[in-house]
């Protein structure tokens, strides 16, 4: 008993001393608006295909960052199931001039980032890669000791050759108490001072979005709790307007009703942010993804409905999130009658059109690994979720995200694209 109640006021004061610190971050002045982009097509282009490539295996999580030729790798965690021991990092490049993806690689593993860090580890995930200020290519992914994701630290590896090699692993720390229940998942930023900027979110009694400044080095220098009352706020994504403005979407896990994705706001480069309020996003407890195009307008990612995770929409605002327009309805299973083995081909052959070329017995193993999971339990459980959408200084748009837990699926498209969309779609 004596020892349980010295574990609570410890854990009081560690929650403690985060809101006390919650809505500040001394130091921060501006941030880094995204570089402008040259975007010469102006032929609509728009096309998908699978960046994962394993069979018979669960894939979720994927995350994307350009890289200096212009070629974007992406990475995402892959296993048995989610938080199996077995689950790896693994990363793919992709070639806009070719439209290839390049072969599936294992970056980190249990076993690897257990060596490095000389402690065990249960279970890695949610891999989010960054640039520093010095160029430096950066992975940062969740991994756990004990229990489940509440559990979780963050642990970063570095590369100098664009990933094709990375450092030994090291623990972030978040806290001094425990160093556990941070998480990763949104795109990381730079500040004008060259920090960077790492979203992350709490899951452990209490769920809020944070922010961790790092500098060049990777050394956590500082932490903000985005907002005080920011209770189910999870999975944060900052959209940057220019050097003092900036708003951040996040996942809504509480019970309010209608469900919708919450926003916070700063006004002063990042040292405050605005109190928590509901958006005009819809939001199933899912995660979502969204940049700044050059004129301001913002585009996300995300399931457009209050529950489930069986559709995924681009949606684009004109007002800085007031209101949202439909761009493409991407994916889209529900209330759907039919059979699923039909469902199932139809939305496998509508994704890759390598995949829908192939010869019969290739094609049937994709066929075969879609069907074991979205027919698990004896239902028809389609899953579109947890998009990460960048966009390349040449304009391009790159989207990834879990197809039926089973592929991580691509989609490459342009501005033009998204006009001729709004216009198709215009009253």
């Amino acid at each position: 008993m004596r020892r349980n109640r010295a574990l609570l006021i410890l854990l009081a004061v560690a929650f403690g001393a985060a809101f006390l610190k919650a809505g500040s971050f001394p130091g921060v002045a501006a941030f880094v608006p995204a570089p402008a982009t040259h975007i010469a097509a102006t032929t609509a282009h728009v096309e998908s295909r699978f960046a994962s490539s394993k069979l018979h295996t669960q894939v979720h999580a994927a995350s994307a960052i350009e890289l200096k030729d212009g070629t974007v790798r992406a990475f995402w965690f892959s296993g048995s199931r989610e938080g199996a021991a077995d689950v790896t990092i693994h990363s793919a490049v992709f070639d806009p001039q070719l439209g290839r993806w390049g072969k599936e690689t294992v970056v980190a593993s249990r076993e690897s980032t257990q060596h490095g860090l000389h402690r065990y580890v249960s279970k890695v995930g949610n891999p989010v890669p960054a640039r520093t200020a010095d160029g430096r290519l950066w992975l940062y992914y969740v991994t756990v000791s004990l229990g489940g994701w509440a559990g979780s630290s963050i642990t970063a590896i570095s590369s100098d050759d664009e990933g094709l090699s990375w450092s030994a692993p090291r623990r972030l720390i978040t806290s001094p108490f425990a160093n556990i229940s941070t998480l990763v998942k949104g795109a990381p930023f730079l500040y004008a001072d060259g920090t960077l900027g790492l979203p992350v979110y709490h899951e452990s009694f209490s769920k809020f979005a944070e922010l961790l400044r790092l500098d060049r080095h990777g050394t956590v220098i500082d932490k903000q709790r985005l907002a005080a009352g920011g209770q189910g706020s999870l999975q944060p994504v900052l959209l940057v307007q220019d050097a003092q403005r900036a708003t951040v979407l996040t996942r809504y896990s509480g019970s309010e009703a209608p469900r919708r994705a919450r926003t916070m706001s700063t006004q002063d480069g990042g040292q405050h942010w605005s109190a928590p309020v509901a958006s005009a996003l819809p939001n199933p407890d899912a995660a979502l993804s969204a940049v700044v195009l050059a004129d301001g307008r913002w585009l996300a990612a995300l399931n457009n409905q209050q529950a489930g995770r069986d559709s995924l929409s681009l949606m684009l605002s004109a007002d800085q999130g007031a209101s949202w327009r439909v761009v493409q309805v991407l994916e889209d299973q529900r209330g759907q009658a039919a059979a699923c083995e039909p469902r199932i081909d139809a939305a496998l052959r509508q994704s890759d059109l390598a995949v829908a070329h192939a010869a019969p017995e290739v094609y049937a193993g994709y066929r075969d690994s879609a069907r074991v999971k979205v027919q698990s339990g004896g239902a028809c459980n389609f899953e579109f979720s947890y998009p990460y959408l960048i966009q390349t200084r040449a304009g391009d748009f790159h989207l990834l995200y879990t197809w039926n837990r089973v592929f991580i699926k691509h989609l490459h498209f342009d501005t033009a694209w998204i006009e001729q969309r709004l216009r198709e779609a215009a009253p």
